[in-house]
């Protein structure tokens, strides 16, 4: 291992992250329908084509726009050699509290917004590989920018996308939230992560609204996470099946996380961004409810349910209660 590769992957372990890997962008598109690493653009292009052409991303509009780009990280990055993936484990021993009158939360969603935490680490450890390749040129995302992360991380080591379309970790199982660094400098590379999922189908056959339309595709517009996050609409809009399906869930869902095997053994993570409070973790409903719009803002300034939009919190709020038989 060369040394930048060596100092860089200690330095981002040193600053927080538990997971970091390097896949290398072959310089043109010829070299990567090559690559020994199985990379193609064709057929990787194709298939972010395909689903959008089912309308799979729902009102996601910002998915359709240039899928060349999402595809090609060198039209992200100019000259971009190598793409520095990170893992951030978000799994904490704590249980969600579901009794009666309480709604749940994704788990991603239970401490502070992860774009925050990331960005921080991210910056950092741009810092670091600059000082050691002060002539390169960077560029890093958390969730953020046209970078199909999910597929880059596979390519770097640090798992494989599953049967839900998420990265699985041998190490972390479903629980990595995921950034990158893409970078002019040629990093040495890591082998690509291997599909583990074997013929399990336990995620597929635990999503509540069947909203994995085949094994490693995802129906969005069937998704709870979707539904209750990105989805503008109002409840009028929403199938009555969709909403009773829901249940209790009022921002995000895991039931095809939670399933996965390769969960069992997950290290609970100490980092203070990703710990719970007792809001995310046992959130009432009914005092969920009477939040004005000025509250929800205040209330979830620094969390990633921001994103629902209070309209939409209360919606899903709303739905939930009904589904428990405060509101009909």
């Amino acid at each position: 291992m060369s040394s930048t590769t060596r100092l860089l992957k200690q330095a981002a372990l040193d600053q927080g992250f538990h997971a970091v890997g390097i896949a290398h962008v072959p310089s043109s598109t010829t070299d990567r329908d090559c690559s020994p690493s199985g990379y193609s653009h064709t057929n990787l292009l194709d298939r972010l084509q395909s689903w959008l052409t089912q309308g799979y991303h729902g009102t996601m509009e910002w998915m359709r726009r240039t899928p060349e780009r999402r595809t090609d990280p060198t039209q992200v990055l100019p000259h971009c050699r190598s793409i520095i993936a990170l893992g951030l484990n978000y799994w904490t021993d704590n249980v969600p509290d579901e009794r009666p009158g309480n709604g749940r939360i994704a788990r991603y969603a239970w401490g502070e917004d992860y774009h925050r935490v990331f960005k921080k680490k991210l910056k950092q450890l741009e810092r670091v590989l600059k000082s050691l390749e002060p002539n390169c040129v960077t560029r890093s995302y958390a969730d953020t920018g046209p970078v199909m992360e999910k597929f880059w991380a596979q390519q770097a080591g640090l798992g494989w996308i599953g049967k839900h379309s998420n990265l699985v970790s041998p190490a972390f199982g479903s629980w990595l939230l995921l950034g990158e660094i893409l970078t002019t400098v040629e990093l040495e590379a890591d082998e690509p992560g291997t599909d583990l999922c074997g013929t399990c189908t336990l995620c597929v056959q635990a999503c509540p609204t069947g909203a994995i339309a085949e094994p490693y595709v995802v129906d969005a517009t069937q998704c709870i996470s979707y539904l209750t996050i990105e989805y503008r609409g109002d409840r009028a809009s929403l199938d009555k099946t969709l909403q009773t399906r829901m249940g209790n869930r009022i921002f995000g869902c895991d039931d095809c996380l939670d399933v996965c095997p390769y969960n069992a053994f997950a290290p609970a993570t100490h980092e203070p961004g990703m710990q719970p409070t007792d809001l995310t973790q046992r959130p009432n409903l009914s005092q969920l409810s009477a939040l004005s719009e000025e509250n929800f803002s205040r209330t979830f300034a620094h969390s990633p349910i921001r994103r629902a939009k209070f309209s939409g919190f209360q919606r899903n709020v709303t739905i939930a209660l009904a589904n428990q038989g405060s509101l009909r």
